[in-house]
């Protein structure tokens, strides 16, 4: 099971973890929350008011965001014209808050799972997930991957052969290529998993 989702009786999954992998995807988790950051709508704001909040209309600039937050219309690196510009605001406009609330649940759902393991994490642990927080990983283990893919500027067209999968190991990507990696395998057994 080390490394590898398996289904639980009535749906979810469960993977054992050692202290190290506990540790990578903890700071990872942390690390796109601070990247999505809190948005635009104020923490104290009115819920009433936040339901009618609009959210920003133009696409972020790091390239990490704009993966995780991408256009509605138009191709990544297309040329648009400006009814496809002004389309894409528009739905950005009152879509962003939504989808980047989501992706912070999600990334909060993942730290507190391996939050809970608790003492038992230092000498591994098996994490088990209800189907809820199993979906919640997987949209966790996706956006992490979407990240540093961006990071890496790994792209769609990437057959798997490229230069990243064969760097050496003093290249300094080399622990980023790896965790991209890892957490690859991670998401494709949960859907797997999820899908048996």
């Amino acid at each position: 099971m080390a490394g590898h989702f398996e289904a639980l009786p009535g749906g979810g999954a469960a993977v054992a973890l050692d202290e190290v992998e506990v540790s990578i995807l903890r700071s990872l988790a942390v690390q796109l929350l601070e990247l999505i950051g809190p948005g635009e709508a104020a923490a104290d704001e009115d819920p009433l008011a936040a339901l009618f909040a609009e959210g920003p209309s133009t696409p972020p600039t790091d390239p990490a965001l704009a993966r995780l937050f991408p256009d509605a219309y138009g191709g990544p690196g297309a040329v648009a014209d400006e009814p496809t510009r002004a389309a894409a605001a528009e739905f950005r406009r009152f879509t962003e808050n939504d989808l980047r609330a989501r992706k912070r649940e999600d990334a909060l759902a993942m730290v507190r799972s391996l939050d809970g393991l608790g003492a038992d994490a230092a000498e591994g642990a098996v994490l088990e997930l209800n189907p809820a927080t199993s979906r919640q990983w997987l949209g966790a283990l996706n956006d992490l991957r979407l990240a540093i893919g961006a990071r890496l500027e790994v792209s769609d067209d990437d057959d798997g052969t490229g230069e990243l999968y064969h760097l050496p190991d003093s290249d300094p990507r080399k622990p980023m290529v790896m965790a991209y990696l890892w957490l690859g395998g991670m998401q494709e057994s949960l859907i797997d998993t999820l899908m048996a």
